[in-house]
């Protein structure tokens, strides 16, 4: 399946996505006891944001997008950043089983979910993903903070109402991000036979020129609902406009990793 990132949207994905912090990176290695020796999965890859830094840290990484656009860009971005271990398959959540069909079973250290489960039926998915881990190995589902349009600061809902007019509707999906996403996909891991499933949280401050604003909002409007070049002016000075006076954009960033293990 596709979700309408590619083209200019998978463009703006790439450059204006937050990156993760090294501490995430540490996180998910002592969770899983990654090594070296280890093959990792990054599902719902997109353009290489998780996959291209685990590759210094295994031996190899599988990133797998349905995405082809996304696959190019993170090709794109291996290659600037000398990885040379990483393999890029273009494929979605219900391609897993397939996967696991060429690679053999208990052959994963990790299998890493990048703010991408909300498009997954991740019940199915647990359950194709959980042959295929080592002893110790297991899912980890990373949600990269709360979306721009809807954190707890004034520059943060001025955003949203304006985008809510522009596009004629409520903004409420949290793309993951939410306890009670959360809640749901902890049982369904435990469900699947995960065992010690348990979230870890790694917060940090930032803060967002206008430019890296407007980019992230780009980078998340399905391709056929992305204004066009020529009307991108007056809809970045209309979002520039309903925002505070200010030139930078405070922001808490609270990484959630929900992580769940094979014995």
């Amino acid at each position: 399946m596709t979700m309408g990132f590619s083209g200019e949207v998978a463009e703006y994905y790439a450059k204006f996505r937050r990156g993760y912090p090294p501490e995430v990176f540490d996180a998910l290695r002592t969770a899983f006891a990654l090594t070296t020796g280890d093959t990792v999965l990054d599902l719902g890859c997109g353009t290489g944001q998780l996959a291209v830094p685990l590759a210094s840290r295994v031996r190899s990484v599988i990133g797998m997008d349905p995405e082809p656009d996304m696959l190019r860009l993170a090709r794109e971005a291996a290659v600037r950043h000398g990885v040379l271990n990483a393999t890029w398959v273009l494929g979605a959540d219900t391609d897993v089983r397939a996967l696991g069909e060429l690679m053999g079973q208990r052959s994963l250290g990790m299998a890493v979910i990048g703010q991408a489960l909300h498009w997954m039926q991740h019940e199915e998915l647990f359950r194709a993903l959980s042959p295929l881990f080592r002893s110790g190995g297991g899912v980890a589902v990373v949600s990269n903070g709360t979306p721009l349009w809807l954190q707890d600061s004034d520059w943060s809902r001025a955003l949203r109402a304006c985008l809510e007019r522009h596009f004629g509707t409520s903004l409420k999906a949290s793309c993951g991000s939410d306890a009670s996403d959360r809640l749901r996909y902890a049982q369904a891991l435990e469900a699947a036979g995960f065992e010690r499933v348990h979230e870890i949280a790694i917060e940090y401050s930032d803060e967002l020129s206008f430019d890296q604003l407007i980019g992230g909002v780009y980078s998340a409007i399905p391709a056929g609902e992305l204004p066009g070049p020529d009307d991108r002016p007056a809809f970045a000075q209309s979002i520039r406009q309903s925002l505070p006076p200010v030139r930078r954009f405070s922001e808490e960033v609270r990484v959630s990793l929900l992580v769940g293990r094979i014995a």
